[in-house]
């Protein structure tokens, strides 16, 4: 048994996989349910756990896997975005060196107890932050990204040969294959017997450019499926949930719906008064444009009130939110001392922006926009393969995504 951050996990007895489908919104099971394509997760409806979670704020990437691996909020594990702005250089800075991470991860613990632990992500981005603390080597923790499936040594990643693994190789950075590249390399993993505790994280990529009814979006989350009955015939218990939601951020006529907010704010109160960080950036913003439904504001003229600044945001049409930081802090579970001057969140239709010269849009190629990162988004699956155990207290009245690793390795029957 380990514990972390006040809660206790059994080691795997029987190989387990916990698998992160990034921006798998409720609306996708439902659509594939409903066309007939998604008989293993329809099955768990009847005779494992089908429920809904609530994700960690803000919903984007980065805090909620970290959520996941920690089952803890943003405010232990200090990762609260993609991206940020530090506060003591000014600079501009992407969210993933593992040095960020505050305290353990679950990995991290089982890896230490003898575990066989393998971490698999779409997008290198996460994969340093997720293989932090793992015992990599001859033996050891697995840990790589089929983004770089190509690069992967047994010094870094405990791995080698993984397109020879997976048999094919590595995929386009923009494709359904990035994510399901994930999933069979676990597969694979589990067939050969390497892997007994594994943590699959996908991309999001077919959420961001189709509707849930659509047919792109029915066959990715098909073959999702078929890999989800491939681990369950291999004796695996499987656990699902997301990062976050998804919904279509445009007008009527296919347009973008988006406020630039730091082009308002400074119109208002003059050029430079504060700068507006998207906390959803990151290397691959080809289907998003980086703008998401969660920014953050940073005043950089102190003769400008903060309470003007907030009191002149909440009124647009399409704001959710504008909170102070200590509001932030203690209504999302963010980590106060990385928080800005105000958080501001749109509603379910609208997407935030920092100034309209910052956000190419052109990328999109006629998709409406689809995004995330307000609570709008906060609501995702939250499923199991096989039932409840007798005497597990079950579902809490507000169950949290990062519950996922509890619910997996404590809670299923025998």
């Amino acid at each position: 048994m380990i514990i972390l951050h006040g809660r206790s996990y059994e080691l795997p007895k029987r190989p387990t996989v916990v698998i992160c489908a990034d921006g798998c919104d409720p609306a996708y099971i439902e659509a594939g349910i409903a066309a007939g394509v998604l008989p293993t997760i329809a099955g768990w409806q009847k005779t494992g756990l089908y429920a809904l979670a609530k994700a960690a704020m803000p919903t984007f990437t980065n805090p909620n896997n970290l959520s996941i691996v920690t089952g803890a909020p943003p405010g232990v594990h200090g990762i609260a975005g993609n991206f940020a702005l530090d506060r003591a250089s000014g600079a501009e800075i992407m969210m993933t060196d593992p040095a960020m991470v505050r305290g353990d991860t679950i990995l991290a613990r089982m890896s230490a107890s003898g575990v066989a632990v393998a971490a698999i992500t779409a997008k290198d981005k996460l994969r340093r932050m997720l293989g932090n603390g793992l015992k990599i080597g001859a033996g050891g923790a697995i840990c790589f990204s089929s983004e770089h499936a190509d690069r992967c040594t047994l010094a870094e990643h405990g791995i080698d040969h993984v397109e020879a693994l997976v048999g094919r190789p590595k995929p386009d950075m923009y494709s359904a294959d990035l994510s399901l590249f994930v999933l069979d390399a676990g597969i694979r993993l589990v067939e050969q017997g390497r892997a007994q505790l594994l943590y699959l994280s996908l991309s999001d990529y077919v959420q961001h450019g189709h509707a849930p009814d659509e047919p792109e979006a029915l066959a990715f989350h098909q073959a999702l499926d078929s890999r989800l009955a491939r681990f369950e015939e291999l004796g695996c218990v499987v656990g699902v949930t997301a990062d976050h939601g998804m919904n279509d951020k445009a007008l009527f006529d296919g347009r973008p719906h988006v406020i630039f907010l730091e082009d308002v704010l400074n119109a208002e109160f003059g050029q430079g008064a504060a700068r507006v960080i998207c906390p959803i950036t990151d290397p691959f913003v080809r289907h998003h444009g980086a703008l998401g439904s969660f920014v953050r504001v940073y005043r950089r003229k102190a003769a400008v009130p903060l309470a003007a600044m907030a009191d002149m945001m909440r009124p647009l049409p399409g704001v959710d939110r504008v909170l102070t930081r200590e509001e932030a802090a203690a209504l999302y579970e963010l980590p106060l001392d990385l928080e800005a001057d105000l958080v501001v969140t749109g509603d379910r239709n609208t997407a935030l922006g920092a100034t309209a010269t910052e956000h190419d849009l052109s990328a999109l190629a006629g998709h409406r926009l689809r995004s995330h990162g307000g609570a709008f988004e906060q609501t995702v699956p939250f499923l199991l393969s096989r039932p409840l155990a007798a005497g597990y207290p079950g579902r809490p009245a507000a169950l949290r995504n990062f519950a996922i690793f509890d619910y997996a390795l404590n809670g299923v029957a025998p």
